[in-house]
Order: C-alpha cells, then structure tokens, then sequence
C-alpha cells in the first residue's frame, strides 16, 4: 500500500477522498442499528430507560428554579430568619428523587445497551466467520488474511461500540436540546433563542468533524491491516526470519507499518480535539451571552432569578451531551467506515456454492472425468489447464507428472471444486460436479493438498478432522495405513499428543503423513493425492505406496507427483506441460517413447555426472 502522509482535510476533500460512492452513511448506519431488531426486548427497555433518564433530567432544572425562587421569596420577606423552610424543603427532596430515578434510569440503560452491543456482537463474529468458510478461493486469493482479520476484529467492535453507546447518547441529545427547548421557550423565547444558539453552530462543526473522522478511521483500518499482515506473516514465517539475517528488515517493516497507523491515529486525535476546542467556544460563549441577557431581564422583570438559573442548569446539564457530540460523531463515523468494511465481506456471495434447487450428488461407482477441461485464474492470466480430457474409475490409478506451473495442483483444485473451469466439464459419476452440492461432492472426492495444515490440536483430532464422530479404531487404521501409527504411539500421550501450531512438533514427513491419514478417514469414492509424499524418505515411501495401494484398491486414485517413483505403477501417467496434456501412457510407453517423461526418469534414476546434466538441460529446454 503506498504510503500517505495524513493531512488537514476539509470537509469537501474528505468526501472526494471518501469517494463519492461511498457517502452513504446513512445506509450503513440504518444497517447497523437493524442488527439490534434481533434483541427487541432489551433494546426497547434500554432506550426507554434512556428517554426516562433524560426526563428526568430535565426536571432538574426547573426544580432547581423553583428552588431558588422560593429561597429568593422567603429572604425577601419581614422576619425572614423564622421564616419556614417547608418548601424549599420539599423541592430539594424532589431534587434528591429525580436524580436517584435518573441515576437507575441510566444504570438499566446502560446494562441493557451492554447486553445488546455484545449480542449484536456475538452475531456479526459468527456470521462473519461463517461467511469466510463458505467464500471461494478466488475471493481469498485476492484479499490478505491480515485484512480480514481487521474486518473481523476491529471493525466488528467499532459497529458494536456505536450500538452500546452511541445511540443512547444520540437519544439523550435530541430530547434534551427538543423537549428542553420547548420548555425554555415556553418560559422566555428570546432567551431561550440565546440559550439554543449554539446548537446549530456545534451541529455544523460536529458534522464537519464526523466526515474528516471518517475518512481518518477509514485510513486508520487499512493501516491496521497493513500492520496485522506484517506481523502474522513474521508469526508464520518465524523460521524463515531467523534461518536469514533477517531481523532488521522485519523490524524496519513493522515500525514503517505502525508509524503510518499511528500517524493517522494521531491525526483522528488532533481532529477530535480541534473540534470540540470550538465545539466548547460556542458553548461558553452562549452562556456569557444568556448571563448578560438574562441579568437585563431580571431587570426589566421579565423573568425571575430562578428563571434564570433554570436556563443556566439547563445549559450546564446540556453541556456534557455536547461535549459528547464529538465521541457521537467519532463513534458514528467509525460505525461508517467500519460497518463499510464489515459489509462488504458479509454482502459478499460466494462464486462457487450450491444453486438453488441443486441435489447432492448420486453416487455410484467412483468415476472422475475431466472432459475438455480448460481454466484460467483470472481473465488476463495466462491458462493454467487447456483441453484437459481423462478418466479414471474405480479400481484404476492415473499418475500426473510435469515441470512446476504446468497444471497439476491446479487439476486437484477443480477435481473438489475449489473453482470452476472456463471451458468443459468436471463430471464425477457422470454428474458435473457444478450441478450437485458442495458437501456432497466433498464426500465423494477426497484431496490430500500439497500444501499441509494441521491445527494446534490432537494428533487424533488432526486425522479425525475429515470424519468428527470417527471411531478411534478407524483412526488408527488410517494412521497405520499411512505409515504415522508406530511414530503416534511413541509419543508421550500417543494420539492425544498436542502437535503445536501447524503441527510444528512433527517433522514434514510425519506432518504429510498425518494429512495422508486425515484424506484416507473418510469412504471417498475418489481420492486426489497431490505431491502428498513428498517431504517422506525413500524407505517410508515405499512401504507407504504399497499400503496406499491395498487401501485405495477399489477407488479411483490420481496420484500428482515429481517423484516418478511415486507414480510409476499407475495404469495410466499424463504428463503436463503449461497446462496441456504433452504425453500419456504407462510407464513402459512412456519410457519407449523416449520424450520428456523419459529424459525424467533417467535424470531421476541416473547417477550426478555429465550424462545426467546433458539430461537436465534436456528437461529445461
């Protein structure tokens, strides 16, 4: 992302910044408070205890008034020292009782906005996580995990903080500056015109401040993920930083990466502040103007002293909402920029999924057939498969060989569809795999990925990942059939041994072999082994071949290695090359052929001298 210096923006430049698009605050807001629709009860009595509090006060100040009124009375009379207190007695234990009542009114409002802010909460992480299993692999592709790790952690909380908070203050806002001012008015309109004057000035600053706010959350979040992106790539990668000395470098990016996020985080800071600097110079600067008028009116006796001291209460309790204005218009303009975010990857449907009305798939005996099959990650990627055709049924092994990037992993991805091809037709039992659902097909095709992940758990609860309510005896079987049961048993706890994160205390061979068994447990019809050997020595593989080969008797297997050991039993072997079928065959023919498979086999086989390097310049012309 290139780097951007934050700046004073107008308002103006932030909506151009913004895009133009993109200004649908609105939208986005209505969207966010809908999510509360879901907990109707709780949100109705937080804002009804919330209007209560409000209601109450506002009968403070005019309580305070009278108050003062009747001290003013009582002093003003003959005697005034036996004069009884009996009123401003009973108006102070009003006073007394309506701001307990307003402080258990706010005390219900703010549990119960608690309650639903981290409900809605709850909601959005689940529908979000959910969203991202079911996202196609072209979308993640795309997007950096950092990213979406923002999204859901970051942004999610800005859209529940506005929920918990910012509506209760929104609320208590427009009652307090509405009813309060039909009080007011209905008291003295000229002062109650003073009184109020500052209102629309601080409703312009404050929307001025919420469109640059957002355009700095907005810069703010991508920082974040940039910063979230260098630190699990450096989490993940931490062999490969310390395999280099590479530890200043990782720094420097990190520091760059947090500089630009503080920067912006700072700049959110400087504008809050500036704004609410004017924000507080209007309000004070009303009340001198409501001082100096008042006192003229008290003169002229138009109103009483505690008229005006009810103004003045009412600008004092009026003055913490206003000062709250800029944490409703940061909260509310995060709650943009955040909710954006948010929505765009919960909107967002999945390329490949079930169409409606699609039935799962009927199973019969196992078959897989790529029929013309070409595909191409992006439209201006150059073809990764063109004219793709085999079979493979039950019972049968086709073998995939080629250079890296001719194809291979990518004829395993469309064989579970991972994606779609462009051209032809992916048929499993004669079905094409986009017509039946994704479970189905799933349970029918199973795929040992080249690319091995093992989650921090179990080593039983690794392999039993494919089939959860597997039996422990089919667990082991799977183990044993992939050479890993003799090695699990050894292990302090056997199969309950925890193996770290991404399986870190096995050895690669070990890790593939637990991928191995994990891709055996279920009953495939189908079964894809994608370079699934290839971190496993010489004398596990071979005994490692033979018990595949009893295991997988009656399924169709694709074998897709570099190791032609691997694959060399095969009843068939298709050589790939920049995603076309170049040569097909046993392994005998393809060795009587003489072609590339063949220059293979003997660079595999042959000794390091001169005869293997003219057969490596052979493989690389």
């Amino acid at each position: 992302m290139k780097d951007e210096q934050p700046q004073n923006w107008s308002a103006g430049e932030a909506i151009v910044a913004l895009g133009i698009d993109k200004v649908r605050a609105p939208a986005i807001l209505k969207r966010v408070v809908a999510q509360t629709l879901r907990y109707r009860w709780r949100f109705t009595v937080a804002m009804s205890a919330c209007l209560g509090a409000a209601l109450a006060n506002l009968a403070l100040p005019r309580l305070l008034g009278r108050a003062v009124d009747q001290t003013v009375e009582i002093v003003g009379r003959q005697g005034a020292g036996t004069e009884p207190l009996t009123p401003v007695a009973g108006t102070a234990a009003l006073l007394i009782g309506a701001s307990a009542l307003r402080g258990v009114l706010q005390m219900t409002a703010g549990y119960n906005a608690e309650v639903v802010g981290q409900s809605v909460g709850r909601d959005l992480r689940l529908a979000f996580f959910e969203k991202l299993q079911r996202l196609d692999f072209a979308f993640h592709d795309r997007i950096h995990s950092g990213d979406l790790i923002t999204r859901g952690m970051l942004d999610l909380e800005g859209v529940r903080g506005f929920l918990e908070l910012g509506l209760q203050r929104i609320v208590q806002l427009v009652l307090l500056a509405g009813v309060g001012g039909w009080l007011l008015f209905d008291r003295d309109p000229v002062l109650a015109s003073v009184t109020l004057l500052f209102l629309p000035l601080v409703a312009l600053l404050a929307g001025r401040m919420g469109l640059r706010l957002r355009l700095a959350w907005t810069r703010l979040q991508e920082r974040m993920a940039v910063l979230t992106l260098v630190m699990e790539e450096n989490l993940q990668g931490a062999r490969v930083v310390r395999a280099f000395p590479a530890r200043a470098h990782q720094m420097a990016a990190f520091d760059r990466a947090g500089n630009a996020a503080l920067a912006y985080a700072n700049q959110r800071i400087r504008i809050r502040s500036r704004s609410m600097s004017q924000i507080n110079g209007a309000y004070y600067s009303a009340m001198l103007l409501v001082l100096w008028l008042g006192s003229h009116r008290i003169a002229a006796g138009a109103i009483t002293i505690g008229q005006l001291a009810e103004f003045l209460a009412f600008m004092t309790i009026l003055q913490m909402p206003v000062r709250q204005t800029s944490m409703i218009m940061n909260a509310a303009a995060r709650a943009v920029s955040s909710g954006a975010r948010l929505f765009e990857i919960l909107d967002r449907e999945p390329v490949i999924a079930d169409a409606p009305g699609t039935r799962a798939l009927a199973r019969g005996n196992g078959e897989l057939r790529f029929d013309n099959v070409s595909f191409r990650y992006a439209d201006d990627a150059p073809w990764a498969l063109r004219g793709v055709s085999f079979a493979v049924g039950p019972g049968r092994t086709l073998g995939v060989v080629g250079p890296a990037g001719a194809g291979k992993t990518t004829l395993a991805h469309l064989a579970v569809r991972f994606y779609d091809p462009q051209e032809g037709r992916v048929l499993v039992d004669g079905q094409d795999v986009c017509a039946v659902t994704l479970e189905s097909l799933r349970t029918t095709v199973a795929l040992v990925a080249q690319d091995v992940f093992l989650f921090d758990d179990s080593v039983e609860r690794n392999i039993a990942y494919a089939e959860p309510e597997s039996r422990r005896t089919d667990v082991r079987a799977a183990a044993r059939t992939a050479q890993l049961h003799d090695h699990v048993e050894n292990l302090p706890a056997g199969y309950r041994t925890g193996i770290g994160e991404r399986g870190s205390r096995l050895s690669g061979g070990q890790r593939q072999r637990a991928s191995i068994a994990r891709g055996l447990l279920p009953d495939a019809a189908v079964l894809v082994f994608d370079d699934a050997t290839s971190a496993v020595d010489a004398a596990t593989e071979h005994r490692l071949r033979h018990a595949l080969r009893a295991a997988t008797g009656d399924k169709a297997t694709i074998i897709i290695s570099h190791r032609l050991s691997s694959l060399m039993h095969a009843d068939e072997i298709i050589v790939l090359d920049e995603g076309r079928i170049i040569e097909r065959g046993t392994h005998a023919q393809l060795l009587d052929a003489g072609s590339y498979y063949a220059t293979l086999h003997k660079l595999q086989t042959s000794a390091p001298d001169a005869g293997s390097d003219r057969s490596r310049e052979e493989i690389d012309a």
